[in-house]
């Protein structure tokens, strides 16, 4: 079974179908020049209510903090899997980010009985019903939480990364494209951790410190 729901509301809901043991999916730094893609499977207990948790856009990074280890803690299972630069350019972003999301499936430690999908994007995952939600983080909580433990863990990622390469901000703008970012690229060149398929970085391929 294989749907595509839209839904607009800022409700969250705790489950599609209740009773079963369901994973919401989601992924953070998609639109990033530089990192991996983090990838989140969430299953929560029936009971499990936060009124805090919503769409990690929605929240501030103090809020995003606080959540994480209610989350890690509250969860049944969950799980968080990075997908390398190199990866994302041999396979596309898209391709990263569903095969990351299918490989935190992997690590639960309960086999989910259906996956909610934040997105309209996804492949079969074995013989398991998944259905792909517009706006699912900001519609059902496991979506949500599994937005804040990509965006967490990669922000943290990504914090420990500019140490690593100084000058291009990565602590403020976590890879995103941001002005001061893509001049960074432009007067210091790619790091590893630059996507070289993305269009801002294809032009500074000869440009690669530390290889």
């Amino acid at each position: 079974m294989n749907d595509t729901v839209r839904m607009k509301t800022n409700r969250l809901l705790p489950f599609m179908t209740p009773g079963v043991a369901e994973a919401g999916c989601d992924e953070a730094g998609r639109g990033c020049l530089a990192g991996p893609v983090a990838c989140a499977a969430v299953i929560f207990p029936p009971d499990f209510d936060d009124p805090l948790l919503n769409d990690s856009k929605q929240l501030t990074a103090r809020q995003r903090e606080r959540l994480r280890p209610v989350i890690e803690k509250e969860a049944l299972a969950y799980a968080v899997v990075m997908v390398s630069p190199e990866e994302i350019d041999r396979i596309n972003i898209l391709n990263a980010s569903i095969t990351g999301m299918q490989r935190a499936l992997d690590r639960l430690a309960i086999r989910p009985e259906h996956i909610l999908v934040d997105g309209n994007r996804f492949r079969p995952y074995g013989d398991i019903p998944f259905t792909t939600v517009v706006k699912g983080d900001a519609t059902y909580m496991s979506i949500a939480a599994a937005s804040v433990l990509a965006k967490t863990w990669r922000d943290e990622y990504m914090t420990a990364a500019a140490a690593d390469f100084p000058g291009y901000g990565w602590e403020k703008n976590m890879g995103y494209p941001s002005k001061a970012h893509r001049e960074a690229i432009a007067r210091l060149g790619l790091t590893p951790l630059h996507r070289r398929s993305f269009g801002p970085c294809r032009q500074f391929l000869d440009t690669l410190p530390g290889l």
